[in-house]
């Protein structure tokens, strides 16, 4: 790399794992530049001010737990508010409560045996639970990677309780509801949310790489710069120019990835559509997220219980969540929806947004590698998280991981 002058790293994408990448060359003495498609940074981890509320691109949460987050952001920077550390679920007409009894004592009544589930799904439940917390992240990558699906029933959980909680919760995580996500995901997901806490910063979800970003040397990166196409000295931009690289780090999504590298194997990916509401009052008054077992949403929540800062006239902000990004207009059949789910008259409720999010998340079926090179050629390098696992975590350490190639290639 030093011997190609001054010619820098370019990185395509401002997303988590590109400005993951950025940081670790720069660390390293690297010349890098960012170029990004878009107005701001963050790929998909973005936040829009409507109306004076803050609308988060698809519905969002931040784990405090990840290795990745610990080691590179400032979390009390980022002045998070937590949710409630468990779920409510709605199953007809009956409102159920999981909560984590480590950290809620207080609230594990529809835990007790005849509620939620019985005692043998509740001591098949615990056991999971503590093996997911207390084994090291380690063991679990090296098990021998089924479906979700089977892997719950191998832990002994019943049809039961697949059906009425881990089937519509996790169709909100995974963003598919048949459980066809490779179990190690699944239990590196379910040991995250064990050990660590969901939050929203204070200013929007974009406040994380918008920290990362600010880490960087002034003018690294360059907002509204679309890159047309790779050459075979470097990136040509969309007006024509040629910008000459040491290295080319694709740091985009699958999409625009294969769109660059044509040749690039890439996955299926899910897609999710966020439908934002303001209500005159807050139909349910608790940071918790609510999730629909009759699946017709994933899940719903009210964000300025979470935190107050979304909104900026005192009314509340309703996030819900559908499978897809390809209705047409699913607003009026979830604003009909939340009415049962949260026992409340919707029809003054004001639509503020609709986010359609095609490629959200990699489809991870087994046998799912949760890393992969970076490597793409010569001088040619991609990561994201659909090189490693769907999640913030995966896409900072694919951002790590190309850094470290580059820099034993160069």
């Amino acid at each position: 790399m030093a011997g190609r002058g001054a010619r820098p790293v370019v990185i395509v994408g401002a997303g988590l794992a590109g400005l993951a990448c950025a940081s670790d060359l720069t660390a390293a003495g690297a010349s890098v530049q960012v170029l990004e498609a878009g107005e701001g940074v963050g790929g998909r981890m973005r936040t829009d001010r409507r109306a004076g509320f803050l609308l988060d691109r698809g519905f969002q949460v931040f784990n405090t737990s990840y290795p990745q987050v610990q080691r590179r952001l400032r979390l009390r920077d980022l002045q998070l508010s937590p949710f409630t550390p468990g779920m409510l679920l709605q199953a007809g007409a009956r409102r159920l409560r999981f909560a984590d009894p480590t950290r809620r004592p207080g609230q594990i009544g529809d835990l007790r045996p005849g509620r939620l589930a019985g005692p043998a799904d509740l001591a098949a439940l615990g056991l999971l639970s503590a093996r997911d917390m207390l084994l090291p992240a380690s063991v679990i990558k090296r098990r021998r990677d089924v479906t979700t699906l089977t892997a719950l029933r191998r832990a002994g959980i019943s049809a039961e309780l697949i059906e009425l909680m881990f089937r519509p919760f996790l169709a909100g995580v995974f963003l598919e509801d048949q459980l066809e996500t490779s179990s190690r995901f699944f239990h590196l997901v379910w040991r995250s949310m064990l050990r660590g806490t969901l939050c929203l910063p204070r200013r929007g979800i974009q406040a994380v790489p918008e920290q990362l970003a600010a880490g960087l040397p002034p003018a690294t990166i360059q907002l509204e710069t679309p890159v047309s196409g790779l050459t075979d000295d470097g990136v040509l931009l969309a007006g024509g120019t040629e910008l000459a690289a040491s290295a080319v780090v694709v740091a985009t999504g699958p999409a625009a990835a294969a769109a660059l590298m044509p040749a690039l194997a890439v996955p299926a990916t899910r897609s999710v559509t966020t439908i934002y509401h303001a209500a005159p009052a807050p139909p349910l008054a608790e940071p918790t997220l609510l999730v629909d077992t009759e699946r017709q949403i994933l899940n719903t929540s009210v964000l300025t219980e979470v935190t107050p800062s979304y909104s900026g006239d005192r009314r509340a902000l309703v996030s819900s969540s559908v499978l897809g990004g390809d209705a047409a207009n699913p607003e009026p059949a979830v604003r009909s929806r939340l009415g049962t789910l949260y026992q409340a008259d919707t029809s003054s409720w004001e639509h503020l947004a609709t986010y359609a999010v095609p490629g959200a998340l990699p489809a991870m079926v087994p046998p799912h590698p949760l890393s992969r090179s970076c490597r793409a050629g010569q001088r040619r390098y991609v990561c994201g998280d659909h090189r490693a696992a769907g999640s913030v975590q995966g896409a900072l350490a694919s951002g790590a991981r190309a850094a470290r190639e580059v820099l034993a290639d160069a």
